[in-house]
């Protein structure tokens, strides 16, 4: 993606971080016909060692999207995070314009198909601890036989990170209207919130100088 470099996130704990707060994503690989075909879906992120990334996640038997990784196996995944408008009324002059502002990660990946049973249910039991721990009692406890049919219905993978891109676009070049959009987001709507939340951990200033305004 379009990557200027003030909004250029290289510290791989925030991405992480986003990609766990906000999981459903978009899986976009290329069709038989060269089109992108995009799935979307929820994935878990997985850190693995020598600082490696996995996604973990699966779809339905009958969505073709498994059988474009089988032939292609590198594909793209993004995350979206709290996104939302920007007034221009955060600057103190007026010769300014509204922009939207948003984190994003972009992951690009090499899938490995998880098909064998015993495997997708390794895969299921990682996704329900992550989602809901308390329902791995309730799925061993739907016997075999249900069990087996229900994972015939789909196929895994694991999406292995070989490179990402982490956006963070917080008009961090635009120090003399930090303060106000901290106010603004900070009383906004839950994503304007998760933006101001945002701009603390980023050590973005509440209160500009005099001299930051002009």
């Amino acid at each position: 993606m379009y990557m200027p470099p003030q909004f250029n996130a290289r510290d791989p704990a925030i991405a992480l971080d986003l990609m766990r707060a906000h999981p459903f994503a978009s899986l976009v690989s290329n069709d038989d016909d060269g089109l992108p075909f995009i799935t979307h879906l929820p994935l878990v992120a997985e850190s693995g060692p020598d600082d490696s990334l996995v996604l973990l996640g699966h779809c339905a038997k009958p969505n073709p999207h498994w059988r474009h990784l089988q032939a292609r196996p590198r594909a793209v995944v993004t995350f979206m995070g709290p996104h939302a408008y920007l007034s221009p009324s955060v600057y103190p002059d007026l010769a300014r314009v509204p922009t939207w502002n948003y984190l994003a990660v972009h992951c690009t990946v090499e899938a490995r198909l998880v098909e064998e049973p015993g495997a997708k249910d390794a895969l299921l039991k990682k996704l329900i601890a992550t989602q809901e721990p308390a329902y791995a009692q309730q799925w061993r406890e739907l016997g075999e036989e249900f069990q087996l049919k229900m994972l015939a219905g789909i196929v895994g993978f694991e999406l292995r990170v070989t490179s990402l891109q982490c956006k963070i676009k917080l008009n961090q070049h635009r120090r003399e209207s930090h303060a106000a959009m901290r106010a603004v987001y900070g009383a906004g709507t839950p994503d304007e919130r998760a933006l101001a939340a945002w701009m603390e951990r980023l050590g973005m200033p509440a209160e500009a100088t005099a001299a930051e305004g002009h």
